[in-house]
């Protein structure tokens, strides 16, 4: 069962290494991502599941001890999935970020496993999978979830000026925040397509997880610095 969730955005320039002269510029979302993996470790699961979107090759579930890398952001830095030995798969980069996140809260508690989606999957399939993630061998189960909103905020955003991108991530912080998991699955998967949300496929997964497990929702960052929409959600 779901006990726990928390909602992180998935870009790479989270990691202030890749970052660099402009990390200060998301230190609040950094800290708020802190606060919400504090909400995990306070749910004391048996299980973590980092959630992310990925591309064909990439998605699926990743075993303890899978590593991601930052070289190809032109820095070195490796990160891993929990502890153990290595993983035969490279990290799609949401997952790498949420790994990050991790060894930076030096989370330890519990198992990390994670689970790449293909951001192109349908909603119900995305429910679907949700629900097994959280049905898994009567486990207490929680997840990070590494998603943005939409990449079409302002004129130098990476998908120009949508003048709908305001109104879709308006309508998802709101279902983060209060956790309500018909709202995450009613996201429309074409408009999330057309503003590239990276974040609707991990979104809808996490409300499969959370059908029925009764869980509050807290928003506790809602930005769009670089025309990309970003949010940090604790369910408990």
């Amino acid at each position: 069962m779901l006990v726990a969730a928390a909602v992180c955005p998935a870009p790479p320039l989270l990691v202030p290494e890749v970052a660099a002269g402009a990390a200060a510029e998301l230190g609040d979302a950094r800290t708020a991502c802190s606060d919400a993996l504090a909400v995990l470790a306070a749910s004391r699961p048996d299980l973590l599941v980092v959630v992310g979107a990925a591309d064909q090759d990439h998605r699926g579930p990743y075993p303890q001890g899978s590593r991601g890398t930052f070289r190809g952001h032109g820095v070195e830095l490796d990160v891993q999935l929990g502890d153990g030995d290595e993983g035969p798969r490279l990290l799609p980069t949401p997952l790498a970020v949420g790994a990050w996140l991790l060894r930076r809260a030096r989370w330890g508690a519990t198992p990390v496993e994670g689970f790449g989606v293909g951001e192109s999957l349908e909603a119900e399939q995305c429910l679907r999978a949700g629900r097994d993630l959280a049905a898994r061998e009567e486990a207490r189960v929680a997840l990070l979830v590494m998603g943005d909103g939409s990449a079409c905020r302002t004129l130098k955003a990476p998908g120009y000026l949508d003048e709908r991108a305001a109104g879709f991530d308006a309508a998802a912080a709101r279902a983060l925040g209060s956790a309500d998991t018909a709202a995450l699955a009613a996201l429309d998967a074409d408009l999330a397509h057309e503003l590239k949300a990276a974040g609707r496929a991990p979104w809808q997964v996490l409300a499969g997880a959370a059908e029925g497990a009764g869980l509050d929702g807290r928003l506790l960052y809602e930005d769009a610095p670089y025309g990309v929409g970003y949010f940090v959600a604790a369910w408990s």
